[in-house]
């Protein structure tokens, strides 16, 4: 069972990598979704919790509608209606738990796919025995959808601050009842409609605070708590820093398992970072069309692409050898990441709503000012808040990394911004587990220990080298036979064991090379180019496309195309140095980890000694200017 539920998990971890790869900066994460068809009726408000239930999807899913008000105090009128399905256990029942997903934004009814064959097996074994619960939370998915698209879109700091103003200019009255509070007492509303009394939760990512939130405000109602990528509920970080701090520690952790450049990762990060915030990288970036693209990359951009690392292991691999070609001059392997990162961040709100995310982050602070506080006084404030901070306070990185965070980010809210608080408490004392990605930068494992020291009960796992959203991105499938045994009241573990990556990270790039060589390179230095491409060329097309399906055309470095498939690469006239490009097509033999290509490539070019080189995993080789290499 536990083989074949990897080779689940490996598949749907792979297929949502290509599209969860880089949501935004300010995201907490998401979770491998899959799409199906739903239907169910609406009913009118009332002064309970109301419902409507119909037979939806596959496999007995049941789909209901709840109506809850907008404005629990009844100063603001209008109402909400909330989807929620659910998924009846084999048998009778032992419990039921909540699935609860991330962001904020995103529709846990959406993202969880109750209904599809594949996430009601992965779902039934993590939960044996439980009846299955995911609803849409208010502004998500098919519960009152807010799309705010300008914000959808938006990629850098001040047009995301810009948007996130406006979008919330545009909900009126109704802004600002989206806080984590209101999404608790949504979920009790479900809890009550649904006519269960006490409940698992599982939460993900924000999920966690969400599940923490409910348990503060109801206690007596949790009989569990799974907790996957842990988001502490009192997490006092108006700027980031928190994230900043730790993520040098983490980001280190990449380079375990070899094929890194140890620790000068780190070092050449924190330097072009800080570069860049100082003066940004602007270059033009070469597309698979033959046309080329203006770029840019300041600091938060580039912390932003590292940071969504730990939600794409092809986007991890590259992160070494791109870093490091950019610190010693060649930028043009960064400008084009940047570009791939960009074009791989647009969510649409049914997916991933930025509008809702807006009202909840900006509702909960914390702010450095009050709630009130009108938005033209709110910068000088937030100014001198950050200028107070001692020394230290962001890592390695300046004080404008302070921007990273949501306090710069809901800067033009309306008010309230900030201050909507939570239960008081107690937590319950029941059987609580949290899952740890020891590559996790966005909800580092600390915040997860400091979570499980607050339950008797509670238990620590970390997953070395898996990032965000750790159950089911763990291709081993430690961690999710870790939950069915916790669940069934088994021991479990406190670490899983290392496995190696899907790709090994690049420790370097080819050198660059003259723009217009005048002589071919040496066989073997042809050879150490080419090899170095193919192993970035693997990485890009786990990057943006992996197992997911379909078909996606990228550019090389320097020129040419890469045309990623479902378990092809193909190569033409591929370039990550001058002059030196390859063609050919690599076949996906074996899942791995890691993962290991077999194919015939072309070597050409005016830089490159010319001919043919058979590739089989890490192996190359074959004839060069005449040569045998390899």
């Amino acid at each position: 069972m536990a083989r074949s539920l990897a080779c689940v998990l490996l598949a749907a971890f792979v297929a949502a990598a290509a599209s969860a790869a880089a949501a935004a900066p300010h995201s907490a994460g998401v979770v491998p979704r899959a799409p199906r068809a739903a239907a169910a009726r609406l009913v009118a408000a009332a002064a309970v919790p109301a419902k409507a239930q119909a037979a939806c999807g596959t496999n007995g899913l049941v789909c209901t509608q709840v109506v809850v008000p907008l404005d629990r105090t009844g100063v603001v009128p209008g109402t909400i209606t909330l989807h929620v399905e659910e998924l009846p256990a084999v048998g009778t029942p032992v419990g039921t738990v909540f699935l609860i997903a991330g962001g904020p934004g995103q529709g846990s009814a959406h993202v969880f796919g109750l209904g599809d064959p594949a996430a009601d097996s992965l779902y039934r074994f993590l939960f044996p025995g439980y009846n299955l619960v995911a609803y849409d939370d208010r502004g998500t998915g098919a519960s009152g959808l807010i799309d705010c698209p300008a914000l959808q879109v938006a990629v850098a700091a001040d047009a995301q601050r810009t948007a996130a103003a406006a979008c919330g200019a545009s909900l009126g009255a109704s802004a600002p009842f989206y806080s984590t509070a209101d999404h608790a007492e949504d979920l009790e509303a479900v809890r009550q409609a649904l006519g269960v009394d006490q409940i698992a939760l599982y939460g993900v990512s924000y999920g966690t605070k969400l599940a923490m939130a409910y348990a503060l405000a109801h206690p007596d109602h949790v009989s569990r708590l799974l907790l996957d990528s842990v988001l502490p509920a009192d997490l006092q970080d108006s700027y980031g820093d928190e994230v900043l701090r730790s993520l040098p520690t983490t980001l280190q952790t990449l380079c375990a398992s070899g094929g890194c450049n140890g620790s000068a990762l780190v070092s050449d990060l924190a330097a072009l970072a800080n570069r860049y915030a100082a003066k940004p990288l602007v270059g033009k970036v070469a597309l698979a069309s033959g046309r080329s693209r203006s770029e840019r990359v300041d600091g938060l951009e580039l912390l932003s692409v590292v940071l969504d690392a730990d939600l794409n292991p092809g986007l991890a691999a590259e992160l070494p050898g791109t870093l490091h070609a950019a610190r010693s001059g060649n930028t043009q392997p960064l400008l084009r990441l940047a570009l791939l990162h960009d074009a791989t961040s647009q969510e649409s709100s049914s997916d991933l709503s930025f509008g809702l995310y807006a009202a909840t982050v900006c509702r909960d602070g914390p702010f450095p000012w009050q709630p009130d506080t009108p938005i033209p006084d709110r910068s000088a404030i937030l100014k001198a808040a950050i200028a107070a901070l001692p020394p230290g306070t962001f890592g390695p990185f300046g004080a404008w990394s302070a921007g990273f965070g949501n306090a710069d980010f809901c800067l033009g809210w309306p008010a309230p911004a900030g201050g909507a608080a939570l239960g008081a408490g107690p937590l319950p004392n029941v059987p609580m587990l949290a899952v740890s990605g020891g590559f996790d930068m966005r909800t580092p494992t600390a915040g997860a220990a400091s979570v499980v020291a607050r339950f008797p009960q509670g238990h620590l796992l970390v997953v070395p080298g898996v990032g965000h959203s750790t159950v089911t991105a763990d291709p081993s499938g430690c961690a999710a036979d870790a939950v069915h045994a916790w669940v069934l009241g088994q021991a479990v573990p406190s670490t899983c064991p290392r496995r190696p990556p899907l790709v090994l990270p690049l420790a370097a790039l080819p050198p660059p090379g003259p723009a217009a060589p005048k002589r071919p390179a040496a066989p073997r230095a042809t050879l150490a180019a080419a090899k170095a491409t193919l192993q970035e060329a693997q990485a890009v097309w786990l990057m943006t496309s992996g197992l997911g399906g379909g078909t996606t055309v990228l550019p090389g470095v320097f020129g040419g195309k890469l045309v990623a498939g479902v378990k092809t690469i193909r190569l033409v006239g591929y370039a990550d140095a001058h002059g030196i490009a390859l063609t050919g097509t690599l076949q996906l033999k074996r899942l791995g980890p890691p993962f290991s290509f077999q194919g015939t490539i072309t070597v050409g070019g005016p830089g490159a000694a010319h001919g043919l080189l058979g590739v089989t995993g890490a192996s190359a080789r074959g004839t060069l200017g005449g040569t045998q290499v390899g």
